[in-house]
């Protein structure tokens, strides 16, 4: 019965996962988009820093904002931040349904530490917390008064942080977990830095007391820094689709070139906001991301260097049947697995030949047998691949 639960609970937590996030994200860029053109009105308001007109749906907008606070509190005042609670939370299910739930298989990889159940999780939590720790100590050292400088060292953390987690967790795992660094670093942001001082200055206001400016100057720094984080934080996230990405042998180069280019772009579209189009700065991203592919293609490729004999089918068969049929059958032998995944059944032979491409990606980069469950060894790998790269010719 529970392993017909989880994959359902799964689902929802994903699409619950994905929908918040959605949401989240959104809001985040609009905002940024909105600072970033709103334009002072000469002889306005002088509390009203800005305002802008726009139009969307058939009707038109007028926003305004005010430097500290306005004169008085309307009665409907909206804030965001549920959006930023219920992904944390909704991500931090799934990652207990499917990570902590089924260490043994997708967060533990013995051959690189053989670590138990409470272990892995320990570390897994050890290290979102811990995270949040070094990245809210940095935000209030002197670092933090720079952009550029914070900037450098909390990315130079995070590179060292994914150094050290694939060395520790399976590859899909640790990518994932250093995603979930950056998104717990982006969700305490809000719970403790920005929401609250948001309702010190509303408090402030109630009580026809001067407001802090520092309160919001604080919480803009930090929701300008979830902005530059979500587009290397969804890398990370839907990295686990890609075991060409993740499961390469300078993965934690990948990721770190990747976000570089991520965060590049998103500080093209901050300044294009501004009216300010850097495309130099644009073609320097795209350049960042190729290079960083090109970088990816050339370890992978020197991963696993083909025997000098020709592997024959029968070797490449009983390979097969040792590390993959487990799940890919009609009929899986493999706990909680009921049907083979992707459709793929291979002890069919012509199944086996046509989803050769797919299989290969999947040795090359140690993303399967899942776990390694099974042992599976370099040597072994080598020549299964061997075999797929001269035409996986069967019988």
């Amino acid at each position: 019965m529970l392993a017909d639960i989880v994959p359902w609970a799964e689902l929802a937590l994903r699409w619950l996962h994905v929908i918040t996030g959605i949401a989240w994200i959104g809001a985040s860029f609009y905002f940024v988009w909105l600072d970033g053109n709103i334009r002072k009105v000469e002889g306005g308001n002088p509390l009203v820093a800005g305002e802008l007109w726009a139009v969307h749906g058939g009707g038109f907008y007028h926003n305004q904002k005010y430097l500290v606070a306005p004169e008085a509190l309307p009665p409907h005042l909206h804030w965001f931040k549920y959006e930023a609670y219920f992904t944390w939370i909704s991500g931090f299910l799934l990652l207990a349904v499917v990570y902590y739930y089924g260490a043994d298989v997708f967060l533990i990889d013995k051959a690189k530490l053989a670590l138990s159940a409470p272990e892995a999780i320990g570390i897994s939590l050890a290290f979102m917390a811990g995270g949040w720790l070094v990245y809210d100590g940095l935000c209030r050292s002197p670092l933090g008064q720079s952009g550029a400088v914070f900037g450098a060292a909390w990315f130079a953390i995070l590179t060292g942080a994914a150094y050290a987690l694939t060395r520790v967790f399976s590859d899909r795992a640790a990518f994932l977990h250093v995603g979930a660094i950056v998104g717990t670093a982006m969700v305490a942001n809000v719970f403790f830095i920005i929401i609250p001082n948001q309702k010190k200055v509303v408090a402030s206001m109630l009580a026809r007391e001067p407001v802090d400016p520092r309160l919001g100057l604080q919480a803009k720094q930090r929701s300008l820094h979830n902005n530059y984080m979500t587009l290397p934080v969804l890398l990370a996230m839907i990295s686990n689709h890609f075991p060409i990405f993740f499961g390469n042998p300078l993965n934690w180069v990948l990721l770190a070139g990747i976000s570089i280019s991520g965060i590049m772009i998103r500080h093209v579209f901050n300044l294009r906001h501004k009216g300010e189009l850097n495309w130099l700065l644009g073609f320097a991203a795209v350049l960042v991301f190729l290079v960083t592919m090109g970088i990816g293609i050339d370890a992978q490729h020197r991963a696993l260097q083909a025997p000098a004999a020709e592997v024959p089918f029968a070797a490449a068969r009983a390979l097969i049947n040792k590390h993959c049929v487990i799940c890919h059958s009609a009929k899986p032998t493999h706990a909680g697995i009921g049907a083979p995944p992707a459709g793929l059944d291979f002890t069919e032979n012509d199944v086996v030949h046509a989803a050769a491409t797919r299989m290969r990606v999947q040795v090359m980069s140690k993303a399967m047998p899942l776990g390694n469950e099974t042992g599976m060894t370099d040597g072994e790998r080598a020549a299964l691949v061997s075999w797929l790269n001269q035409g996986a010719r069967v019988p």
